[in-house]
């Protein structure tokens, strides 16, 4: 919507100029997009450990096979130095946070949860030791985004789903840099297979096969820690060297 110069200039405009009132708020709108998108320019001058972000389901029952999987892989990437970064609510976010929270690490803030308001959901989970609320998606999927080195996306719903493409489309136009995105199990790689047969038709002509060569994707435990064992380091290395 344009945005009229009048409304730009310094004045008093009546409320019974239902047009120029439009304006006015339109423009005000815009300009605190533009002052959010500044301080979102500001980044943490160090920070001392390497963040993982894990995605998954609300709806996962302790004792589980998945709740159990995703608890292990917590716990080993936090003794490999890594801080756990979870929606902070139950399921598979409680089994993160509670495999990062049963290393015993000495700092308070390895198992972090950013939640969102919602009607239905639970408070935090027990497990989280550093917690943030949010009143819209729109702002914590940001903080995901802004607070993490790496992303595992186990089962999940419609929310995982958002959060994946969220992540898979910052890094295709290379908002997010350098970030390993971890997909983990059958589901994930049937999207993936679903994108590449969709996505790279000749016809359509949707996306680059690099694109789709973004996500990685695995089926155990062992494979996510594998691949990421090697991460702390490398990130160490690139932010004191």
């Amino acid at each position: 919507m344009a945005v009229d110069n009048q409304t730009r200039q310094q004045g008093p405009i009546s409320l019974s100029d239902e047009e120029a009132v439009k304006q006015l708020l339109v423009s005000t709108v815009f300009g605190l997009w533009d002052i959010v998108n500044n301080l979102t320019r500001l980044k943490p001058s160090r920070r001392q450990r390497y963040r993982v972000t894990i995605f998954g389901s609300a709806r996962a029952q302790p004792g589980s096979f998945v709740y159990e999987e995703v608890k292990r892989i917590a716990a080993a990437l936090t003794a490999m130095g890594c801080d756990i970064i979870t929606g902070g609510g139950p399921g598979l976010m409680q089994a993160a946070n509670e495999g990062a929270a049963s290393v015993g690490a000495e700092e308070r803030d390895r198992s972090v949860g950013i939640r969102v308001e919602l009607p239905f959901e639970q408070e935090v989970n027990p497990f989280v030791e550093q917690a943030f609320e949010h009143k819209t998606f729109f702002s914590r999927l940001h903080h995901f985004v802004l607070t993490s080195d790496a992303y595992v996306v186990t089962p999940g719903g419609v929310g995982t789903v958002l959060e994946l493409m969220l992540i898979w489309q910052l890094l295709q136009v290379k908002h997010v840099h350098d970030a390993p995105l971890i997909l983990v199990g059958s589901m994930w790689s049937e999207l993936v297979d679903w994108a590449r047969k969709n996505l790279l038709n000749p016809e359509l002509n949707l996306a680059s096969p690099e694109d789709i060569s973004i996500p990685v994707c695995v089926s155990t435990a062992d494979q996510v820690i594998a691949l990421l064992r090697e991460q702390p380091a490398k990130w160490q290395e690139t932010i004191t060297g």
